[in-house]
């Protein structure tokens, strides 16, 4: 049975979500925010040492929490322990997350899966997800997750990110292999994603023809001039930092 997608489309959709310089990413306080101002939301998710699903960005803990470590060592009682950007906000789980949400708009979750090795963090993501009625999507760079909910999730939404590794990028990988098979989307049939994220940067490029009719999604656009000018390429936007206007 083919599934419903255009929901993906319906909203633009708030990086991390709708944070302000009070309001740090990745917090319960910008998902509100993003409901609030009629948004999607994409959220970034990491492993715990005890294998619940943190909500969070970067491995290492020291950029939004002023605290040495990785996010990686800690269990689910630690998250109260760090606060995000010196704010009241800490470090939510994903449980939270979709508590909070409910179903009210649309939620984006970009899985940090480095590994080769699939399945017991995605094992738990969809164990999260189990009961929940709303609207979502995964998305990853790494194709093998993709294909993991393929075989076990195959109604959930699936992107697949890419982009051109430019050595500017902050999350470049250190592997050559890696680069290059991400950039060039050699794994793109095992995925068999619904749609692809590609960094709006490097739009238009030769790579997206290499995915036949499937939506793109560009992220992630820094100002309404920036999605003025790319908004041809792609058929929804994710992006932070201003509001966009049609």
């Amino acid at each position: 049975m083919e599934r419903n997608l255009e929901w993906l489309f319906d909203k633009f959709i708030a990086h991390k979500g709708f944070h302000t310089d009070i309001i740090p990413q990745n917090s319960l306080a910008a998902f509100e925010n993003a409901i609030n101002n009629n948004y999607a939301i994409e959220l970034d998710v990491r492993l715990l040492a005890d294998n619940n699903i943190a909500v969070f960005h970067d491995s290492n803990l020291g950029k939004m929490t002023g605290q040495d470590g990785y996010i990686s060592n800690l269990k689910t009682e630690d998250l109260q322990n760090y606060k995000l950007l010196k704010s009241n906000e800490t470090i939510p789980t994903l449980k939270q997350v979709l508590e909070l949400v409910n179903g009210r708009t649309p939620i984006f979750i970009d899985i940090k899966n480095e590994s080769v090795q699939t399945g017991t963090f995605e094992t738990q993501i969809l164990e999260n997800l189990k009961d929940y009625k709303g609207q979502v999507a995964v998305m990853s760079f790494n194709p093998l997750t993709l294909e993991w909910f393929k075989k076990q999730a195959p109604e959930l939404a699936r992107g697949l990110l890419s982009t051109k590794w430019d050595k500017s990028l902050p999350e470049r990988p250190n592997s050559f292999f890696k680069r290059f098979v991400t950039s060039h989307n050699l794994l793109r049939k095992r995925a068999d994603a619904d749609f692809l994220a590609y960094n709006i940067d490097f739009l238009p490029s030769y790579q997206t023809h290499k995915f036949k009719n499937i939506p793109v999604i560009g992220w992630t656009v820094m100002s309404q001039e920036q999605y003025l000018e790319k908004v041809k390429y792609v058929d929804n936007i994710i992006f932070e930092g201003f509001k966009p206007k049609i």
